[in-house]
């Protein structure tokens, strides 16, 4: 098409043709019988004067499946790329487009970015990751979740606190408690007594859920809370690194850390490192994530990990298999698994 041409529609490939409009849509979408001759002259015709199906027309008149859409805060974090990558395998696997949209933490973006996927006509819109757990939450799910349905498409929660059950939604989480719990667990049957934990922002899902598996294990093991050790922050490297130094400085003794992710770990042995520690002669180290890096670290990194491209994967096949399930899970919770390395040593042992 030359510059300031219009494009050349249905109409135009039926006349060059000699057919039918209905003809064109048919040898196109392929379902229904049309002859070899008449299937060359229009695929010649579609050549020639080369002719692009408008597919949003199609996806309007169900002719195609509309794709998944990802829903994001940040696109570059490691465990979050995970979960887009099992995304985007199971829906390559069914034929289905993803799409990928982050929203930087901004409600209103995520909220614009759900009502386009609702123009859109995807087949099923996940949002991924911890959210505040708060009246303003669950009524905008519960939003999404009616205005989704009413379009024909699913909304998928990956990682974020479940909604009242009457709701159209799917749930697709892991266990952060058991996850937590498995990593204080191992480090006080280690025989290590002051923890620090590293955990999340408090106001986050994610962050509650997992001080709720510490503290658990505190209890399990008659360990005493201490105030000092328990310290919330961001899951990136340099708050790690901060707050690991911080404490350092303060004089808290701690033989032990428990990160809230492996990011936060990284920061918590670049850290100690530079106090002059050995990991983990003097400090054990325990990440929650168990992402690429944490087997090539030196020393290599006890973590837990978490099954993300599993949940990429699951939220797909929920969201597009609902349809043909009369009864069966639309919450479903995948478990988490401690990956012992070589971080996490007995206290005092050399």
């Amino acid at each position: 098409m030359a510059g300031g041409e219009r494009p050349s529609t249905i109409r135009d490939v039926a006349q060059r043709a000699g057919v039918s409009v209905a003809t064109v849509s048919r040898t196109l979408a392929g379902n229904y019988p049309v002859s070899a001759a008449t299937r060359k002259r229009v695929m010649a015709a579609v050549e020639s004067l080369h002719y692009v199906v408008n597919v949003h027309a199609k996806a309007l008149s169900g002719q195609v499946a509309g794709p998944i859409a990802l829903v994001l805060r940040d696109i570059t974090g490691p465990s979050l790329a995970h979960v887009a990558a099992g995304v985007e395998q199971e829906a390559a696997r069914r034929g289905r487009l993803s799409l990928v949209c982050a929203t930087h933490g901004d409600p209103a973006r995520e909220n614009d970015l759900v009502q386009l996927m609702r123009e859109q006509h995807a087949a099923a819109v996940v949002l991924v990751g911890g959210a505040v757990q708060d009246e303003a939450y669950f009524q905008r799910m519960a939003e999404y979740a009616r205005a989704l349905d009413a379009a024909g498409s699913r909304l998928v929660l990956v990682g974020r606190p479940p909604l009242p059950t009457d709701l159209p939604v799917t749930v697709v989480d892991y266990d952060n408690r058991g996850g937590a719990f498995q990593a204080a667990d191992h480090l006080f049957s280690q025989g290590h007594r002051r923890i620090l934990f590293l955990g999340g922002d408090p106001g986050l899902s994610t962050g509650i859920q997992r001080r709720e598996g510490h503290l658990h294990a505190l209890r399990a093991h008659g360990v005493p809370y201490a105030e000092e050790l328990d310290v919330p922050g961001l899951y990136t490297r340099v708050s790690g690194y901060r707050r690991t130094r911080d404490a350092l400085k303060a004089g808290v003794e701690f033989t032990g850390v428990v990160a809230g992710t492996d990011m936060v770990a990284l920061g918590a042995l670049a850290a100690l490192r530079d106090a002059g520690l050995d990991v983990p002669g003097d400090v054990s180290v325990v990440g929650f994530d168990d992402v690429p890096f944490a087997a090539d670290l030196i020393p290599s990194l006890t973590s837990v990990r978490v099954p993300y491209e599993e949940l990429g994967r699951t939220a797909v096949r929920l969201a597009l298999e609902r349809t043909e399930r009369m009864t069966g899970d639309d919450h479903v919770i995948l478990s988490t698994q401690l990956v012992i390395r070589q971080s996490v040593r007995p206290p005092g042992k050399t």
